[in-house]
């Protein structure tokens, strides 16, 4: 069961999809065409858990500067030893989650996400082997949990809000999971995985 899983995975990395950002929902608004994004990638990472394959997700410390208590993949900015965005986005799960890199199976990336913080975000998907107990990175992650990738992928538990953001209403996707709001640029890659699945 878990094979056929990863296998539509792996399918799913190699249909073309336009890339997404958030600013999808809000086609009236006029972003500058020299507007300059920084790189940025995070780790969609997976494993065969208790309910069937599901992903890592973590809830950022409340003491942070940016985005604090927010859920988001692990991930960040590349650091000059890293060897392209790949490497990024499994430097940072070690360093956030504790997952070492050589239990990560890269199986592909998803086009790059434009963020309203000017990030163009690469996914990176892959699959852990064994099962990962996760360690926070102190001061940066409050907590680290999974979602089903079975719930992740019903476009059924998508839903669209909205908030004033910068003097605007925006709108934005959320996919709520238990106790966790899952919104904003994370929502909308993990709707974009969903959406590939779906083809």
């Amino acid at each position: 069961m878990a094979e056929a899983v990863f296998d539509a995975l792996r399918a799913a990395v190699g249909r073309p999809r336009p890339p997404s950002s958030d600013y999808d929902l809000n086609p009236a608004l006029k972003l500058p065409a020299n507007r300059r994004l920084r790189p940025a990638a995070v780790l969609v990472a997976f494993q065969t858990g208790s309910h069937g394959v599901e992903l890592f997700l973590t809830k950022r410390s409340s003491r942070l500067r940016h985005h604090p208590g927010q859920i988001a993949l692990p991930g960040g900015k590349p650091e000059p030893q890293d060897a392209g965005l790949v490497a990024t986005a499994l430097r940072e799960a070690e360093e956030e989650i504790g997952l070492p890199r050589d239990r990560a199976e890269v199986i592909g990336t998803l086009d790059s996400h434009e963020t309203v913080t000017g990030f163009a975000v690469t996914p990176v998907l892959a699959r852990i082997h064994g099962r990962h107990a996760p360690r926070p990175e102190a001061g940066e992650v409050a907590e680290v949990f999974t979602v089903p990738l079975d719930f992740v992928s019903d476009l059924r538990h998508y839903r669209v809000e909205r908030r004033r953001w910068l003097g605007q209403d925006r709108a934005y996707f959320v996919l709520p999971w238990g106790p966790y709001y899952i919104w904003g640029a994370t929502a909308r890659m993990l709707r974009g995985l969903a959406e590939r699945l779906g083809q």
